[in-house]
């Protein structure tokens, strides 16, 4: 990340009326060697966060609260969401923190991409092969599930339609394993959570083959309420860019396959609302 290191002695209240503060980082917990990373990456900045300042900073993440029920809780501190769901319902709702640079194929710097995913022995040589067959979606506003699969297959839709049926799964993982046991075709599966399974959970993947790549867009980001100051902000920045160079803090990048933080602009998510404008004009609006 790069960005201004500020004077951290800025002091911090609770927001009026909303409570303790939140904090979920909840989109890449599978498998567990990733989710105990991810505590560890908590414990580091809301060390620093309450070093700097800012009270009512909590100890742990709340693992019990729904990823999506987070992000537009007044009380949020720090969460991470999706491409999709920023450009388009989050839009105006929540400020853009910052955004990961994880390190794993197929990601490039900030930007993330999806693997198209086939079963291994499947008699399929490419996409179009895939006509009529089942898809696997994460969850349909899905940037790196859903859209970034419509955006690769609709040059090859016909009046509207490619897929024979899609069938949403509720998560990445589960996708994998549809498409593993033959009760889907396909699925696109980020590249994050591909390496990360790859690497920690090998069977998750051993019984798929990558078939295509997708589009690239910025990965998923960090995120706090719309409220939050402009100092606040600052100050989860500058905390972030502390655990991507602090040599103490390497061991947990190690696992995360995190190199470090980008600060985009907003408009820098219209990228995904671009490959949805394309899919559209080919006259592809919904993955089917």
């Amino acid at each position: 990340m790069r960005t201004r290191r500020r004077a951290l002695s800025v002091r911090y209240r609770q927001a009026e009326g909303v409570g303790a503060r939140l904090a979920s980082l909840a989109m890449y917990c599978d498998p567990p060697v990733i989710a105990e990373a991810t505590r560890g990456l908590w414990r580091f900045v809301g060390e620093r966060l309450r070093a700097a300042g800012m009270t009512d900073v909590p100890d742990a993440l709340d693992e019990t609260v729904a990823h999506d029920a987070a992000w537009l809780d007044p009380r949020l501190l720090l969460a991470q969401t999706c491409g999709y769901p920023l450009a388009t319902r989050l839009a105006g709702r929540v400020r853009l923190v910052a955004t990961p640079v994880y390190d794993h194929p197929g990601c490039q710097g900030a930007l993330n991409g999806s693997f198209v995913i086939a079963r291994a022995d499947a008699a399929v040589a490419n996409l179009a092969a895939l006509r009529g067959a089942v898809a696997a979606i994460n969850d349909r506003t899905s940037n790196s599930g859903m859209n970034l699969l419509r955006h690769t297959v609709a040059p090859l839709a016909e009046g509207g339609r490619f897929f024979g049926r899609v069938t949403v799964s509720g998560s990445h993982r589960a996708s994998l394993g549809l498409v593993a046991s033959g009760a889907a075709d396909v699925a696109a599966i980020d590249c994050v959570t591909f390496g990360n399974l790859a690497r920690y959970a090998p069977e998750a993947v051993a019984g798929v083959r990558i078939l295509a790549e997708t589009a690239k867009t910025p990965g998923l980001p960090l995120i706090t309420r719309a409220a939050a100051s402009e100092d606040e902000v600052a100050t989860l920045r500058s905390v972030l860019a502390d655990f991507a160079d602090d040599p103490a803090a390497a061991p947990l990048r190690d696992v995360l396959g995190l190199s470090g933080f980008a600060l985009l602009p907003d408009g820098a998510y219209d990228a995904v609302l671009a490959l949805e404008r394309e899919a559209v004009a080919l006259g592809y609006p919904v993955l089917g």
